[in-house]
């Protein structure tokens, strides 16, 4: 086809776009549609806007309770002084590190295991895959897995940490189903170039299927950043402390943190001081921000491989 005929066609196209007219309906369906979704994401931020407000306003104007909508007398000595509050620096490195690691084999893992669910030479393939499958139904319960994790030395040992959540059957599936996506011509090509399956593997699938990792790679992530309880469970080592797990004392011990926090904190005049010393609600919102902030920074970087890669991954056909 021509230049001309394209451009024919796309003229054609326009015009026709252009006839179509919206009514009085359509434009109001539109209106309350845009309200609904700007209540909606108005809800949604709202709670993450007041906490960073209160984290950097007055602290005593936020204890009382009149910051809400808007920042009033800025300074950022709570960020300053959180560096008084003890293994809070370790815990963010455990965390770090936990997050790092953990999303790095859970990610490697489930792609592996979901691509080799696809290969029928695997051995006992049916079997190892609905075996994995049916963990995500049957769970021991906490006691039992408590147990388990004490006799194979995982208490108090940073591996706690990984070694649980490498094998994600959720996310096996999804890398199984988009690897069932990619054609197979792709591996047949690589077998005859005489590749094997690790090479078919890491010089074939995982550049094709980088959209599904991207998608599991922030679920696993923000997994090991939010979990606690794990700890509470497993740590009695303080060296071993997560950073969420921190925000669960301090905001328990707030009111005693405070005055641990003003013992180092210094201003040139008494409105200064009242302004600037931590109070239980600074410690709170100030910690919170820490811990949810890297979060809030992943997600934008990441989102525009979350619809190709939950769709293609989790819809066969």
């Amino acid at each position: 086809m021509s230049d001309k005929a394209i451009n024919a066609l796309a003229k054609t196209h326009n015009k026709q776009k252009r006839k179509i007219r919206r009514s009085f309906g359509d434009y109001v369906i539109s209106f309350i549609t845009y309200v609904v979704y700007a209540i909606f994401a108005f809800v949604c931020l709202f709670p993450f806007y007041y906490i960073i407000i209160n984290s950097i306003s007055a602290n005593n104007l936020s204890e009382k309770g009149k910051v809400i909508f808007y920042p009033m007398e800025i300074h950022f000595t709570n960020y300053k002084n959180l560096a008084n509050i003890p293994g809070l620096t370790q815990a963010a490195y455990i965390s770090v590190m936990r997050t790092v690691i953990g999303t790095t084999l859970t990610v490697i893992v489930a792609a592996f295991l979901g691509y080799m669910f696809t290969r029928e030479t695997m051995w006992k393939r049916k079997f190892w895959y609905r075996f994995v499958v049916a963990t995500m139904y049957f769970n021991a319960g906490v006691i039992p897995w408590y147990l388990t994790m004490r006799l194979l030395g995982l208490t108090n040992n940073f591996w706690g940490y990984i070694f649980p959540m490498i094998v994600q059957p959720f996310y096996i599936i999804l890398c199984k189903t988009y690897c069932e996506s990619v054609p197979k011509e792709l591996q047949e090509a690589g077998e005859i170039d005489g590749a094997g399956t690790l090479r078919i593997f890491f010089s074939i699938m995982l550049p094709v299927i980088k959209p599904i990792l991207a998608t599991i790679a922030v679920f696993a992530a923000v997994a090991h950043w939010n979990s606690f309880q794990d700890t509470l469970l497993l740590m009695t080592d303080e060296k071993l402390f997560t950073l969420q797990f921190q925000l669960y004392q301090y905001i328990n011990k707030a009111s005693s943190l405070k005055a641990l926090v003003n013992t180092n904190a210094s201003a040139s005049s008494m409105a200064a001081i009242l302004a600037q010393s931590a109070t239980a609600t600074s410690i709170r919102m100030t910690v919170t921000v820490v811990v949810v902030l890297p979060v809030m920074m992943i997600y934008p970087f990441f989102q525009r491989f979350f619809t190709k890669g939950i769709m293609i991954g989790a819809v066969k056909g």
